[in-house]
Protein backbone atom coordinates (compact mmCIF):
# COMPACT_ATOMS: atom_id res chain seq x y z
CA UNK A 1 0.00 0.00 0.00
CA UNK A 2 1.44 3.33 -0.86
CA UNK A 3 0.87 5.83 1.39
CA UNK A 4 1.52 8.83 -0.49
CA UNK A 5 -1.89 10.55 -2.10
CA UNK A 6 -2.00 11.07 -6.15
CA UNK A 7 -2.23 14.04 -7.18
CA UNK A 8 -5.64 13.97 -7.97
CA UNK A 9 -6.32 13.05 -4.52
CA UNK A 10 -4.46 15.71 -3.07
CA UNK A 11 -6.79 18.36 -5.74
CA UNK A 12 -10.22 16.61 -4.13
CA UNK A 13 -8.78 17.47 -0.74
CA UNK A 14 -7.54 20.59 -1.44
CA UNK A 15 -10.84 21.75 -3.61
CA UNK A 16 -12.89 20.31 -0.71
CA UNK A 17 -11.23 21.47 2.21
CA UNK A 18 -11.05 25.19 -0.09
CA UNK A 19 -15.11 25.26 -0.35
CA UNK A 20 -15.81 24.45 2.64
CA UNK A 21 -13.75 26.71 4.49
CA UNK A 22 -14.79 29.61 2.28
CA UNK A 23 -18.65 28.44 1.77
CA UNK A 24 -19.62 26.63 4.91
CA UNK A 25 -17.65 27.19 7.83
CA UNK A 26 -19.00 30.98 8.05
CA UNK A 27 -22.45 29.85 8.40
CA UNK A 28 -22.23 26.90 10.17
CA UNK A 29 -23.05 28.07 13.61
CA UNK A 30 -26.13 30.00 13.09
CA UNK A 31 -27.40 27.02 10.83
CA UNK A 32 -26.94 24.65 13.66
CA UNK A 33 -28.43 27.39 15.99
CA UNK A 34 -31.17 27.78 13.41
CA UNK A 35 -31.68 23.55 13.29
CA UNK A 36 -31.70 24.55 9.38
CA UNK A 37 -30.83 22.69 6.36
CA UNK A 38 -29.74 24.78 3.69
CA UNK A 39 -30.36 23.31 -0.08
CA UNK A 40 -28.44 25.55 -1.43
CA UNK A 41 -25.28 23.32 -0.19
CA UNK A 42 -26.48 20.71 -2.77
CA UNK A 43 -25.88 21.97 -5.88
CA UNK A 44 -22.29 23.86 -4.77
CA UNK A 45 -21.13 19.90 -4.12
CA UNK A 46 -22.62 18.59 -7.69
CA UNK A 47 -20.70 21.20 -9.00
CA UNK A 48 -17.40 20.08 -7.13
CA UNK A 49 -18.75 16.43 -8.48
CA UNK A 50 -18.79 15.03 -4.78
CA UNK A 51 -22.20 13.67 -5.20
CA UNK A 52 -20.98 11.26 -7.97
CA UNK A 53 -17.41 11.48 -6.85
CA UNK A 54 -16.68 7.59 -7.28
CA UNK A 55 -18.95 6.67 -10.07
CA UNK A 56 -17.75 5.86 -13.30
CA UNK A 57 -18.01 8.80 -15.97
CA UNK A 58 -20.00 6.45 -18.16
CA UNK A 59 -22.48 7.10 -15.59
CA UNK A 60 -22.54 10.67 -14.56
CA UNK A 61 -20.08 10.54 -12.09
CA UNK A 62 -16.58 11.83 -11.76
CA UNK A 63 -14.76 8.35 -12.38
CA UNK A 64 -12.73 9.83 -9.00
CA UNK A 65 -11.46 6.14 -6.44
CA UNK A 66 -12.81 5.15 -3.34
CA UNK A 67 -9.81 6.76 -1.48
CA UNK A 68 -11.23 9.77 -3.42
CA UNK A 69 -14.69 9.59 -1.43
CA UNK A 70 -12.76 9.30 2.04
CA UNK A 71 -10.98 12.46 1.78
CA UNK A 72 -14.08 14.24 0.34
CA UNK A 73 -15.92 12.93 3.13
CA UNK A 74 -13.01 13.36 6.15
CA UNK A 75 -12.96 17.36 4.62
CA UNK A 76 -16.40 17.45 4.78
CA UNK A 77 -16.80 16.29 8.73
CA UNK A 78 -14.13 18.49 9.81
CA UNK A 79 -16.62 21.42 8.85
CA UNK A 80 -19.77 20.18 9.72
CA UNK A 81 -21.01 16.30 9.95
CA UNK A 82 -24.12 17.68 8.25
CA UNK A 83 -21.88 17.60 5.45
CA UNK A 84 -20.54 13.81 5.62
CA UNK A 85 -24.14 12.80 6.02
CA UNK A 86 -25.22 13.91 2.71
CA UNK A 87 -22.15 12.02 1.41
CA UNK A 88 -22.75 8.97 3.35
CA UNK A 89 -26.74 8.68 2.44
CA UNK A 90 -26.42 9.90 -1.22
CA UNK A 91 -22.88 8.58 -2.30
CA UNK A 92 -22.19 5.91 -0.40
CA UNK A 93 -25.86 4.25 0.49
CA UNK A 94 -27.49 4.73 -2.86
CA UNK A 95 -25.38 5.50 -5.31
CA UNK A 96 -22.75 3.09 -5.20
CA UNK A 97 -25.20 -0.11 -4.18
CA UNK A 98 -27.18 1.12 -7.67
CA UNK A 99 -23.72 1.27 -8.72
CA UNK A 100 -23.12 -2.47 -8.13
CA UNK A 101 -26.64 -4.04 -7.92
CA UNK A 102 -28.93 -2.08 -10.40
CA UNK A 103 -29.72 -2.58 -14.03
CA UNK A 104 -28.70 -0.90 -16.59
CA UNK A 105 -32.37 1.38 -17.22
CA UNK A 106 -31.90 1.47 -13.48
CA UNK A 107 -28.44 2.91 -13.56
CA UNK A 108 -29.70 5.13 -16.29
CA UNK A 109 -33.05 6.42 -15.31
CA UNK A 110 -31.19 6.91 -11.08
CA UNK A 111 -27.76 6.77 -10.82
CA UNK A 112 -26.99 9.42 -13.97
CA UNK A 113 -29.08 12.14 -12.45
CA UNK A 114 -27.88 11.40 -8.98
CA UNK A 115 -24.29 11.43 -9.83
CA UNK A 116 -24.67 14.76 -11.80
CA UNK A 117 -26.40 16.24 -9.08
CA UNK A 118 -29.34 16.52 -10.83
CA UNK A 119 -31.45 14.75 -7.75
CA UNK A 120 -30.73 13.70 -4.22
CA UNK A 121 -31.07 9.98 -2.75
CA UNK A 122 -31.00 8.82 0.43
CA UNK A 123 -31.67 5.07 2.26
CA UNK A 124 -34.89 3.93 4.05
CA UNK A 125 -34.20 1.11 6.46
CA UNK A 126 -34.34 2.29 9.68
CA UNK A 127 -37.74 1.90 11.12
CA UNK A 128 -39.66 2.38 14.32
CA UNK A 129 -39.15 -1.01 15.36
CA UNK A 130 -36.22 -1.64 13.59
CA UNK A 131 -32.72 -0.81 13.98
CA UNK A 132 -29.99 -3.26 14.19
CA UNK A 133 -32.24 -5.62 14.49
CA UNK A 134 -33.38 -5.47 10.44
CA UNK A 135 -35.33 -8.58 10.12
CA UNK A 136 -37.93 -6.59 13.08
CA UNK A 137 -38.95 -4.25 9.63
CA UNK A 138 -42.65 -3.79 9.60
CA UNK A 139 -42.89 -2.86 5.73
CA UNK A 140 -44.54 -5.11 3.29
CA UNK A 141 -44.60 -5.01 -0.74
CA UNK A 142 -47.15 -7.05 -1.95
CA UNK A 143 -46.71 -8.17 -5.78
CA UNK A 144 -49.89 -6.57 -7.73
CA UNK A 145 -49.47 -7.63 -11.22
CA UNK A 146 -46.32 -5.73 -12.85
CA UNK A 147 -45.89 -3.55 -9.48
CA UNK A 148 -45.57 -3.80 -6.32
CA UNK A 149 -47.96 -2.15 -3.63
CA UNK A 150 -45.66 -0.65 -0.26
CA UNK A 151 -47.18 0.05 2.82
CA UNK A 152 -44.84 1.24 6.04
CA UNK A 153 -43.03 3.61 8.01
CA UNK A 154 -39.33 4.25 7.86
CA UNK A 155 -37.55 7.20 10.65
CA UNK A 156 -34.29 8.47 10.87
CA UNK A 157 -33.85 9.35 7.29
CA UNK A 158 -31.51 11.55 6.70
CA UNK A 159 -32.54 13.60 3.55
CA UNK A 160 -36.28 12.57 4.45
CA UNK A 161 -37.46 15.84 3.73
CA UNK A 162 -35.10 16.47 0.42
CA UNK A 163 -34.19 13.43 -1.05
CA UNK A 164 -35.77 12.61 -4.59
CA UNK A 165 -35.07 9.07 -4.70
CA UNK A 166 -35.44 6.24 -1.89
CA UNK A 167 -33.34 2.86 -1.78
CA UNK A 168 -36.30 1.44 0.75
CA UNK A 169 -36.33 -2.31 1.87
CA UNK A 170 -39.61 -4.23 2.69
CA UNK A 171 -40.69 -8.22 2.91
CA UNK A 172 -41.93 -9.35 0.00
CA UNK A 173 -42.55 -12.87 1.07
CA UNK A 174 -45.10 -12.34 3.89
CA UNK A 175 -44.86 -15.98 5.15
CA UNK A 176 -40.90 -15.49 5.56
CA UNK A 177 -41.70 -12.23 7.01
CA UNK A 178 -43.86 -14.21 9.77
CA UNK A 179 -40.65 -16.71 10.06
CA UNK A 180 -38.37 -13.58 10.33
CA UNK A 181 -36.25 -15.18 7.38
CA UNK A 182 -34.27 -12.39 5.77
CA UNK A 183 -34.42 -13.90 2.65
CA UNK A 184 -38.03 -12.65 2.57
CA UNK A 185 -36.92 -9.25 2.12
CA UNK A 186 -36.45 -6.95 -0.94
CA UNK A 187 -35.40 -3.81 -2.11
CA UNK A 188 -36.92 -0.98 -4.41
CA UNK A 189 -35.86 2.27 -5.36
CA UNK A 190 -39.04 4.50 -4.29
CA UNK A 191 -39.39 8.07 -5.93
CA UNK A 192 -41.17 11.35 -3.78
CA UNK A 193 -43.62 11.68 -6.70
CA UNK A 194 -45.13 8.34 -6.51
CA UNK A 195 -48.63 8.41 -5.14
CA UNK A 196 -49.15 7.97 -1.33
CA UNK A 197 -45.56 8.91 -0.51
CA UNK A 198 -45.21 11.17 2.30
CA UNK A 199 -42.26 13.41 4.34
CA UNK A 200 -41.90 14.82 7.32
CA UNK A 201 -38.69 16.31 9.60
CA UNK A 202 -37.65 14.77 13.05
CA UNK A 203 -37.60 18.25 15.37
CA UNK A 204 -36.48 16.50 18.48
CA UNK A 205 -33.12 15.47 17.41
CA UNK A 206 -29.96 16.97 19.95
CA UNK A 207 -27.34 16.46 17.41
CA UNK A 208 -26.44 17.11 13.69
CA UNK A 209 -28.56 20.28 14.08
CA UNK A 210 -27.95 21.19 9.88
CA UNK A 211 -28.84 17.95 8.43
CA UNK A 212 -32.27 17.43 7.47
CA UNK A 213 -33.67 14.16 9.34
CA UNK A 214 -37.12 12.79 9.13
CA UNK A 215 -38.97 10.19 8.38
CA UNK A 216 -41.54 8.95 5.11
CA UNK A 217 -44.79 7.13 5.24
CA UNK A 218 -45.54 4.77 2.33
CA UNK A 219 -49.92 4.08 2.02
CA UNK A 220 -50.03 1.60 -0.80
CA UNK A 221 -47.36 3.09 -2.58
CA UNK A 222 -47.14 1.57 -6.17
CA UNK A 223 -43.82 0.75 -7.68
CA UNK A 224 -43.30 -0.75 -11.05
CA UNK A 225 -41.78 -4.08 -10.89
CA UNK A 226 -38.60 -2.62 -12.84
CA UNK A 227 -37.73 -0.31 -9.98
CA UNK A 228 -36.89 -3.65 -8.03
CA UNK A 229 -33.12 -3.64 -7.40
CA UNK A 230 -31.83 -7.31 -7.26
CA UNK A 231 -33.90 -9.92 -7.66
CA UNK A 232 -37.27 -10.90 -4.86
CA UNK A 233 -35.24 -12.23 -1.52
CA UNK A 234 -31.89 -10.45 -2.41
CA UNK A 235 -32.83 -7.08 -0.15
CA UNK A 236 -30.99 -8.11 3.23
CA UNK A 237 -28.14 -8.96 1.03
CA UNK A 238 -28.76 -5.64 -0.83
CA UNK A 239 -28.99 -3.48 2.66
CA UNK A 240 -25.67 -5.49 4.32
CA UNK A 241 -24.06 -4.26 1.25
CA UNK A 242 -25.17 -0.37 1.03
CA UNK A 243 -24.13 -0.33 5.07
CA UNK A 244 -20.22 -1.51 4.03
CA UNK A 245 -20.27 1.80 1.80
CA UNK A 246 -22.04 3.85 4.27
CA UNK A 247 -19.70 2.71 7.06
CA UNK A 248 -16.77 3.39 5.23
CA UNK A 249 -17.98 7.28 4.47
CA UNK A 250 -19.00 7.15 8.43
CA UNK A 251 -15.13 6.12 9.37
CA UNK A 252 -13.74 8.60 7.20
CA UNK A 253 -15.94 11.50 7.95
CA UNK A 254 -15.63 10.97 12.00
CA UNK A 255 -11.77 11.27 11.25
CA UNK A 256 -12.44 14.51 10.30
CA UNK A 257 -14.21 15.33 13.34
CA UNK A 258 -11.26 13.96 15.27
CA UNK A 259 -9.48 16.27 13.56
CA UNK A 260 -11.50 19.24 14.00
CA UNK A 261 -11.31 18.69 17.40
CA UNK A 262 -7.59 18.53 17.78
CA UNK A 263 -7.20 21.61 15.70
CA UNK A 264 -9.75 23.44 18.15
CA UNK A 265 -8.40 22.59 20.69
CA UNK A 266 -4.37 22.95 20.08
CA UNK A 267 -6.10 26.61 19.42
CA UNK A 268 -7.41 27.39 22.41
CA UNK A 269 -4.72 25.51 24.35
CA UNK A 270 -1.78 28.51 23.14
CA UNK A 271 -4.86 31.18 23.67
CA UNK A 272 -5.92 30.76 27.23
CA UNK A 273 -3.27 30.73 30.03
CA UNK A 274 -3.89 29.61 33.71
CA UNK A 275 -1.27 29.68 36.45
CA UNK A 276 0.79 32.29 34.03
CA UNK A 277 1.16 29.63 31.50
CA UNK A 278 -0.32 28.40 28.29
CA UNK A 279 -2.93 25.60 29.32
CA UNK A 280 -1.07 23.99 26.73
CA UNK A 281 1.76 23.57 28.89
CA UNK A 282 -0.20 21.80 31.54
CA UNK A 283 0.76 18.08 31.16
CA UNK A 284 -3.12 16.32 31.67
CA UNK A 285 -4.06 18.97 28.79
CA UNK A 286 -1.00 18.01 26.88
CA UNK A 287 -2.52 14.05 27.14
CA UNK A 288 -5.84 14.70 25.73
CA UNK A 289 -4.28 16.47 22.76
CA UNK A 290 -1.60 13.73 22.27
CA UNK A 291 -4.69 11.31 22.23
CA UNK A 292 -6.17 13.36 19.82
CA UNK A 293 -3.64 13.05 17.63
CA UNK A 294 -2.89 9.36 17.91
CA UNK A 295 -6.67 8.47 17.80
CA UNK A 296 -6.58 10.56 14.13
CA UNK A 297 -3.58 9.00 12.39
CA UNK A 298 -4.85 5.51 13.51
CA UNK A 299 -8.39 6.47 12.16
CA UNK A 300 -6.54 7.94 8.58
CA UNK A 301 -4.77 5.15 8.56
CA UNK A 302 -7.72 2.44 8.58
CA UNK A 303 -10.18 4.18 6.62
CA UNK A 304 -7.46 4.48 3.92
CA UNK A 305 -6.89 0.67 4.07
CA UNK A 306 -10.51 -0.03 3.51
CA UNK A 307 -10.32 2.38 0.63
CA UNK A 308 -7.07 0.81 -1.05
CA UNK A 309 -9.15 -2.73 -0.42
CA UNK A 310 -11.86 -1.00 -2.56
CA UNK A 311 -9.76 -0.21 -5.11
CA UNK A 312 -8.31 -3.44 -5.68
CA UNK A 313 -11.60 -4.67 -5.85
CA UNK A 314 -11.53 -7.05 -3.01
CA UNK A 315 -14.53 -7.63 -0.22
CA UNK A 316 -13.40 -5.14 2.42
CA UNK A 317 -16.66 -5.52 4.97
CA UNK A 318 -14.35 -6.56 8.05
CA UNK A 319 -11.58 -3.82 7.67
CA UNK A 320 -14.48 -1.16 6.92
CA UNK A 321 -16.62 -1.95 10.02
CA UNK A 322 -13.38 -1.52 11.96
CA UNK A 323 -12.33 1.37 10.61
CA UNK A 324 -16.17 2.48 11.55
CA UNK A 325 -16.26 1.20 14.82
CA UNK A 326 -13.12 2.92 15.82
CA UNK A 327 -13.03 6.35 14.03
CA UNK A 328 -16.38 6.74 15.77
CA UNK A 329 -15.77 5.95 19.48
CA UNK A 330 -12.46 7.99 18.78
CA UNK A 331 -14.38 11.20 17.57
CA UNK A 332 -16.57 10.73 20.83
CA UNK A 333 -13.42 10.85 22.82
CA UNK A 334 -12.13 13.46 21.32
CA UNK A 335 -15.07 15.63 20.83
CA UNK A 336 -15.62 15.00 24.55
CA UNK A 337 -12.00 15.91 25.69
CA UNK A 338 -12.58 19.28 22.82
CA UNK A 339 -14.76 20.30 25.43
CA UNK A 340 -13.10 19.48 28.68
CA UNK A 341 -9.55 21.57 27.39
CA UNK A 342 -11.79 24.51 26.41
CA UNK A 343 -13.22 24.47 30.38
CA UNK A 344 -16.19 26.51 31.35
CA UNK A 345 -16.07 28.38 27.70
CA UNK A 346 -16.25 24.28 25.89
CA UNK A 347 -20.12 24.74 27.58
CA UNK A 348 -20.36 27.77 25.97
CA UNK A 349 -21.82 27.51 22.59
CA UNK A 350 -19.43 30.57 21.13
CA UNK A 351 -17.03 27.84 20.47
CA UNK A 352 -17.59 25.01 18.33
CA UNK A 353 -15.92 21.94 20.49
CA UNK A 354 -19.76 22.06 21.53
CA UNK A 355 -21.59 21.08 18.21
CA UNK A 356 -18.77 18.80 17.85
CA UNK A 357 -19.91 16.60 21.22
CA UNK A 358 -23.63 17.00 20.22
CA UNK A 359 -22.50 15.30 16.55
CA UNK A 360 -20.13 12.83 17.76
CA UNK A 361 -22.76 10.38 19.52
CA UNK A 362 -24.70 9.85 16.74
CA UNK A 363 -22.43 7.92 14.62
CA UNK A 364 -21.69 5.46 17.25
CA UNK A 365 -25.10 4.53 16.70
CA UNK A 366 -26.29 4.85 13.29
CA UNK A 367 -25.07 1.81 11.03
CA UNK A 368 -24.39 -0.14 13.19
CA UNK A 369 -23.94 0.50 17.21
CA UNK A 370 -20.29 0.48 18.79
CA UNK A 371 -21.66 -2.48 20.54
CA UNK A 372 -22.63 -4.32 17.40
CA UNK A 373 -19.44 -3.57 15.68
CA UNK A 374 -17.37 -4.86 18.53
CA UNK A 375 -19.17 -8.39 18.38
CA UNK A 376 -19.00 -8.79 14.74
CA UNK A 377 -14.91 -7.83 15.43
CA UNK A 378 -14.69 -10.67 18.03
CA UNK A 379 -16.60 -12.84 15.99
CA UNK A 380 -14.02 -12.43 12.88
CA UNK A 381 -11.45 -13.02 15.64
CA UNK A 382 -12.94 -16.10 17.12
CA UNK A 383 -13.60 -17.31 13.60
CA UNK A 384 -17.37 -17.30 14.24
CA UNK A 385 -18.20 -14.75 11.28
CA UNK A 386 -17.08 -15.19 7.88
CA UNK A 387 -18.08 -13.10 4.88
CA UNK A 388 -19.09 -14.54 1.97
CA UNK A 389 -18.98 -12.65 -0.85
CA UNK A 390 -22.36 -12.04 -2.69
CA UNK A 391 -22.91 -11.76 -6.82
CA UNK A 392 -21.93 -7.95 -6.71
CA UNK A 393 -19.05 -5.93 -5.90
CA UNK A 394 -17.73 -2.62 -6.08
CA UNK A 395 -15.82 -2.35 -9.51
CA UNK A 396 -11.97 -1.91 -9.07
CA UNK A 397 -10.56 1.47 -9.61
CA UNK A 398 -10.47 2.59 -12.71
CA UNK A 399 -14.03 1.76 -12.51
CA UNK A 400 -14.87 -0.51 -15.36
Amino acid sequence: MDFELSDEQRLVEQSVREWGAREVAPRIHDLDRAHQFDPAILPQMAALGLLGISVPAQYGGAGMDYISLGIACEELEYVDTSLRVIMSVHAGLNCLTLLAWGTEDQKRRYLVPQAQGQQVATYGLTEPAAGSDVRGIQTVAVKDGARYRLTGEKMWISLADVADNFLVFAWSDLDKKRQRDPSGLSAFIVERRFPGFSSGTMKEKWGILAGNTGFFKLDEVEVPEENLVGRPGEGFKIAMFALDQGRYTVAAGATGLIRACRDASTKYAKERRTFGVEIGQHQLVKEMIAQMESDYQAARLLYLRAGWLKNRGERCTRETGLAKWFATVASERAAGDAVQVHGANGYSDEYPVGRFYRNSKGAVIYEGTREIHKVMQADYVLGYRVDRATRCQLPPYPAK
